[in-house]
């Protein structure tokens, strides 16, 4: 009877230690296993190898644990399935759930913002920011008129293609794929209707857009916009130079210019357009849709000039001659005189 307790005893305690062990072994799986994270993603670039990701995951902190991440990892085969991306761990995350994210590529989008832009480099810049894709390969296609070419630009038109907007991309796009994703938009925002409201008015799209970047530097009140954008349209139909200070100030790099004169209007750029008649080769910033909107709306008007109001409140007065544009100019540079801008 002695011998039979005996073994059931050491039945028991066998029992025991293997619901031991076996706890131990799901918890190393299923139990939390992050550590003292530095952030809340993870990014694996392209072409990143098992002992890169075990790298980042252990200098951000994700990581409690890497011997137990590992064991799941190897038997799950994600050393050799690794896809790059942005992930996010959340914390008290367990080796499965983590390794099941990675192995499966299941990252976060990355949400881009472009607002007004006036240059490629600036477009670079917001992109590799917020993107993997290569800065100098961007910038590369940016200036390259053959691959442009497929998507009905040039090197002086390729802005005209980035329309501010939010954007949903995945980290580890490249330079293509994100380029080819603006134009799409842009394609697809260059609907028939807007090209016949483009061509009603002897334009194409790119000079739309052409035209929207300069009234966009020329103003933020978006109810004059439209009036704005007939005074150079009718400067292009009389044969008149635009003589647009914006344009100016992209020829010379200096956006800062406050008071137009003197060696930056003799600037021989095509973008300037006190030297060069008709419509510098391409747009000058990224319109917003209202901009490009008030420029297919545009009002039939007679109007040739026109001026900052004196009041400094943002807003233009208008003229259809010279004299009453000289008025107008007076009252300004009066303006200008008492607070002593130069």
């Amino acid at each position: 009877m002695a011998s039979k307790k005996g073994i059931f005893r050491w039945i028991g305690l066998l029992i025991l230690v293997l619901f031991i062990v076996g706890g131990i072994a799901l918890w190393g799986v299923f139990g939390p296993n992050t550590g003292d994270m530095k952030g809340d993603y993870l990014y694996i670039h392209t072409g990143a190898t098992y002992d890169d990701v075990r790298r980042s995951l252990q200098d951000g902190g994700f990581i409690r644990n890497m011997s137990s991440f590992d064991q799941v990892a190897k038997r799950s085969d994600y050393p050799s399935k690794v896809k790059a991306g942005k992930y996010k761990i959340n914390k008290g995350m367990s080796n499965y759930n983590l390794v099941r994210r990675l192995r499966n590529g299941d990252q976060e989008p990355v949400k881009l913002v472009i607002n007004k832009l006036r240059t490629k480099k600036d477009l670079v810049r917001l992109i590799s920011k917020n993107l993997e894709a290569d800065s100098t390969q961007l910038l590369a296609l940016l200036s390259d008129s053959n691959f442009l070419s497929q998507y009905g630009l040039d090197s002086n038109t390729a802005m005209a293609a980035v329309i501010p907007d939010t954007y949903e991309f995945w980290w580890n796009t490249n330079a293509e794929k994100t380029f080819a994703k603006l134009a799409k938009y842009y394609k697809q925002y260059w609907n028939n209707e807007r090209k016949q409201k483009a061509a009603a008015k002897s334009l194409t799209p790119e000079q739309v857009v052409t035209i929207a970047s300069i009234v966009e530097e020329e103003t933020n009140k978006h109810d004059e916009k439209s009036n704005i954008a007939s005074v150079y349209m009718n400067r292009l139909k009389i044969g008149m130079r635009l003589q647009a200070d914006p344009t100016v100030k992209y020829a010379a790099n200096n956006f800062g210019l406050r008071r137009i004169g003197g060696e930056p209007l003799k600037n021989p750029s095509p973008y300037n357009t006190y030297v060069h008649a008709g419509l510098p080769p391409g747009p000058i910033c990224t319109p917003s849709k209202k901009t490009l909107e008030a420029v297919l709306n545009a009002p039939d008007t007679k109007y040739i000039y026109f001026c900052a109001k004196e009041d400094f409140s943002g807003y233009h007065r208008f003229a259809s001659s010279y004299a009453e544009h000289q008025k107008n100019a007076r009252l300004y540079q009066k303006a200008l005189n008492a607070r002593g801008i130069h």
